[in-house]
């Protein structure tokens, strides 16, 4: 039988593993396994969902917080009911009280495939073995702003500056509802939107730049040609993000030498 995400639950699936059961680790070192699944998650992150009341870690006397195997997996599944569903806090806070009194819940809405999900299986809770995450589907305004926990006037906002903005078509994609987080989860920390307009422009840049290299590739004739463009723009678009965080990080242990 499956137990709750605050329990010890089946480690398969799930974002990465934290030393022997009983053992208590940092916050550093819950945010490094969380990484492996949730590239985008930050120890602000994790503090703002400690504030929430959704995860609750020990305290030592000095007041360092300490983390079980069980508040690790309660977190994966907290970002993971965000990432894949756009469920909002107050959802998630909901559905994890019913899976700690041992319910039977359903998540509300349709996946990828169209069926529904028991978030208490092990599939839904903890992925699936071997099994890629499936794409998501677009989101209307509603549910990215639920999934970013903003408002209307705040996504307004951020359109009026270029930084989000609609798929041809209508609808939001994955990639936009995490943008979405982290202007939400920037905006905490007083950066406003007028802020990051750099950055904005500073990506558009740098996938000028990745399509200047595979243009010429996705032109061609041969089909693996082709299929080979694609692989070499997911690659340089790897690299890339890689390097701008590589430069930030060095820039900032520059100025704060």
């Amino acid at each position: 039988m499956l137990r709750t995400p605050t329990g010890g639950a089946p480690k398969n699936g799930t974002a990465g593993t934290v030393g022997p059961a009983g053992r208590l680790v940092s916050i550093g070192t819950v945010l490094t396994t969380l990484r492996d699944e949730f590239p985008e998650v930050t120890i602000s992150k994790i503090r703002f969902l400690e504030a929430e009341g959704l995860v609750e870690p020990r305290r030592t006397p000095s007041g360092y917080r300490k983390f079980s195997t069980g508040d690790v997996e309660r977190l994966g599944h907290i970002l993971r009911l965000q990432r894949d569903h756009y469920l909002p806090l107050k959802v998630i806070r909901e559905q994890l009280d019913a899976l700690d009194r041992g319910e039977q819940i359903r998540i509300p809405g349709p996946t990828a495939h169209g069926e529904s999900v028991d978030p208490a299986s092990p599939s839904a809770v903890y992925g699936e073995v071997g099994r890629e995450r499936p794409t998501v589907p677009r989101v209307g305004r509603a549910e990215l702003i639920a999934a970013a926990e903003a408002d209307e006037a705040q996504l307004v906002e951020w359109e009026s500056y270029g930084l989000i903005s609609e798929a041809p078509g209508g609808g939001f994609d994955a990639e936009t509802v995490t943008v979405a987080r982290l202007i939400a989860d920037l905006g905490r920390f007083g950066l406003e939107p007028r802020h990051l307009r750099a950055m904005k422009a500073a990506a558009d840049r740098e996938a000028g730049l990745v399509e200047q290299v595979v243009a010429p590739l996705r032109r061609h004739r041969n089909p693996q040609t082709r299929a080979h463009a694609e692989a070499t723009l997911k690659e340089l678009a790897s690299l890339s993000v890689r390097l701008h965080e590589a430069l930030v990080q060095t820039a900032l242990g520059v100025r704060l030498r």
